[in-house]
């Protein structure tokens, strides 16, 4: 714990590029968030196998801005700003022009009114599940000081998430949907559960030796650090091979997971212990 500043410096220079991007760049939201078209082709299989850059300067010359996934051979997830029949129709002459004979397997409009209100819902949920892991922690641990630190640990990994994906939507236009949000859950639950073990390990050498609490966080995140990487390590495995070898539409949500993976790994061993010893000092102070 004598280093424990400088844990809160690694995880401060972590953060600041990510704050700084989203506060003057903002995130590029998918239309998942802002409505638009999704429209997903399959090219006939006689057809050479073609690239989505292809299909995306066909929208580009309609002077549509689209986002072109491939979702199995030969077959692409087109998302683009809402499209009226005409634009529609056009597009598909177009389209059938360039590349051959396609079958369409899905089309579907949302409007900005229900991008709007999924972003909303995506942000309640993610607030929902945070308090919910707060009360839990606090409750099963008997004070409040642990679901603080827990929680604080975090808001460490979703700021780092979200730098990310800001910094990677201004440099190269990833786009935010809500593949991400389930990203965000899974690292809050991931991150939690490590959270959990190393503060358990706390509680029990308090119990059994009446060490300081201290006393009790170094030699707790000494005999848990080696489990907590070798199990990270598995996650990251799979993880990165997901990315080398996956499809493209899940490359950023596997990314994101990867991403999720490793701060979460960090912050419940190197944030949150530390936090529960400055909260707990300070708390002290107070009374």
């Amino acid at each position: 714990m004598k280093y424990k500043l400088l844990y809160f410096l690694i995880s401060g220079a972590v953060i600041l590029p990510g704050v700084i991007s989203f506060l003057f760049f903002g995130f590029n939201l998918s239309i998942d968030f802002t409505g638009g078209t999704l429209w997903e082709v399959r090219l006939a299989s006689s057809q050479k196998p073609v690239v989505g850059s292809g299909i995306k300067e066909i929208f580009e010359g309609e002077g549509l801005s689209a986002e072109v996934q491939s979702s199995g051979e030969n077959q692409f997830l087109i998302k683009t700003v809402p499209l009226d029949p005409s634009q529609r129709q056009r597009l598909a002459e177009k389209l059938k022009t360039a590349l051959g004979d396609f079958e369409e397997l899905r089309f579907e409009t949302l409007g900005p009114k229900l991008g709007s209100e999924l972003l909303r819902k995506s942000a309640v949920a993610v607030a929902l599940a945070i308090l919910a892991l707060f009360s839990y922690i606090a409750y099963r641990f008997r004070h409040w000081l642990f679901g603080a630190a827990a929680i604080l640990a975090v808001f460490h990994d979703i700021l780092v998430l979200l730098g990310v994906f800001s910094l990677l939507g201004y440099f190269r236009q990833v786009p935010i949907d809500t593949l991400f949000v389930t990203a965000v859950l899974t690292t809050l639950s991931f991150s939690m559960h490590d959270t959990i073990v190393v503060f358990d390990r706390i509680r029990e050498i308090r119990r059994r030796s009446g060490f300081s609490l201290e006393e009790a966080i170094n030699q707790a995140v000494g005999e848990t650090l080696v489990r907590s990487l070798n199990n990270s390590l598995t996650i990251v495995f799979m993880l990165v091979a997901l990315l080398l070898l996956g499809g493209e539409t899940l490359r950023y949500f596997v990314l994101a997971l990867l991403v999720g993976t490793i701060t979460g790994t960090y912050s419940s061993t190197f944030n949150a212990a530390p936090l529960l010893l400055v909260l707990e000092r300070f708390s002290r102070r107070r009374s």
